[in-house]
């Protein structure tokens, strides 16, 4: 099997000016930012400087409306049900706030809940006392459906939480699957789409999820600092608020009381750093004009020559192998140190993240390992950077 670029991959490789700098794959970490999100970033800090930063938010006006437009379309959303955040655990905290939780009340999450997810819920539990109920697995790393539905009905819960792609893996839950079981048992549902934002089609409506929260850096290829909670029209209608709001997502009548504002701006803060919220809407604009279901396609030929070349590889391991694995390719060296392989590798520049059990102690195939190395391709890796990056690999246990 060989691995080709059309006309089209290289020119957006060669619209991507870190390509020629580093060999990257560490995409689920913070992909590389394409020229086109870089320059709306300048233009907007230029124009601060020139006006002033509230001047320059009241001249761009229609613009900012347009970030909205095009974040919303990456999910297949409405912009009046978009909050733009400070990154994505910022905005499962603010959708979490909004559920008042009562001692003994019932999360349940899947086995592959990524770590600052679960240290929040750990917090809810330790400080209000609701209770954490894991839903299993099947084999295939997804969740099980029929147990998810068992447990909804003995346990009750006011929350479902789940991952539409796990992060130590490419194991791409059935979220849809999940959302028809919390409608049909009316239990508000929250996904994680961290890792699956940007590098396939979401639909929010077909996924039934009453919160969806990502972040702008991964496949997105948006800058660091921005984040996005989708929020259903259920939950608006129902009036759930943050916990904290300001000026930004409510009006103050009177010394004693507020109103929250219409629409899922309830969720944001009033101070925004307006120049990475241009990045992060042009990252999107970016993505939409290329399509979604291209992504995909793409992605899915970068991961098949990627993770066959992986298994071939002498000394090395894939870890996961679920269901239509997607570009998140967890490798294991029995034989190796994983953070001297990954330091050897920064070295190269050849970027990956190195991920030790504890940043994934739900995990069982990186907990029986101990550790991986995190492998996330993107359309613009080259033929070249896939040579540079097994042979790095192999070097490594030679």
């Amino acid at each position: 099997m060989t691995f080709t670029m059309s006309d089209e991959w290289r020119r957006l490789r060669a619209d991507t000016p870190g390509a020629e700098r580093v060999v990257h794959f560490n995409n689920a970490g913070a992909a590389l930012m394409p020229g086109p999100v870089v320059g709306a970033m300048q233009k907007h800090l230029q124009l601060e400087a020139e006006i002033g930063g509230y001047e320059a938010v009241r001249e761009r006006s229609d613009e900012i409306a347009e970030i909205y437009a095009n974040v919303a379309a990456v999910i297949g959303a409405s912009a009046d049900n978009i909050a733009l955040t400070a990154n994505a655990t910022d905005a499962y905290a603010r959708a979490l706030s909004s559920i008042a939780f009562k001692r003994g009340d019932v999360i349940v999450a899947a086995w592959s809940e990524y770590a600052s997810n679960q240290i929040q819920l750990l917090s809810l539990e330790k400080r209000i006392g609701i209770r954490i109920v894991r839903a299993p697995a099947l084999a295939s790393g997804q969740t099980d459906l029929d147990a998810l539905d068992a447990i909804l009905k003995r346990e009750q819960p006011r929350l479902v939480v789940a991952v539409h792609v796990n992060t130590s893996s490419g194991i791409v839950d059935d979220v849809a699957g999940i959302g028809a079981v919390c409608r049909r048992r009316d239990v508000l549902y929250m996904v994680d789409g961290c890792q699956s934002f940007g590098q396939m089609p979401i639909d929010v409506e077909k996924i039934a999820c009453d919160f969806f929260s990502a972040t702008s850096r991964k496949f997105l290829r948006g800058p660091r600092g921005a984040g996005l909670l989708y929020v259903s029209d259920r939950v608006l209608s129902e009036g759930l608020e943050p916990m904290f709001l300001d000026l930004r997502g409510a009006e103050l009548e009177d010394e004693n009381l507020y109103h929250p504002v219409q629409g899922a701006k309830r969720f944001e803060d009033w101070e925004f750093s307006y120049a990475t919220l241009f990045g992060f809407g042009a990252a999107a604009a970016y993505a939409n004009k290329i399509g979604l279901d291209r992504i995909e396609a793409r992605l899915a030929e970068v991961n098949e020559y990627l993770r066959a070349s992986l298994q071939r590889l002498p000394g090395w391991r894939v870890l996961d192998e679920g269901v239509g694995a997607c570009p998140i390719i967890p490798i294991h060296a029995a034989a190796g140190d994983g953070a001297a392989i990954h330091r050897r590798l920064c070295q190269l520049r050849i970027n990956t993240t190195y991920i030790p059990k504890i940043w994934a102690p739900m995990d069982p195939r990186l907990v029986d390992a101990g550790w991986a190395i995190r492998i996330s391709p993107h359309y613009y890796n080259s033929p070249a950077d896939m040579d540079a990056l097994l042979g790095a690999l192999g070097e490594a246990v030679s």
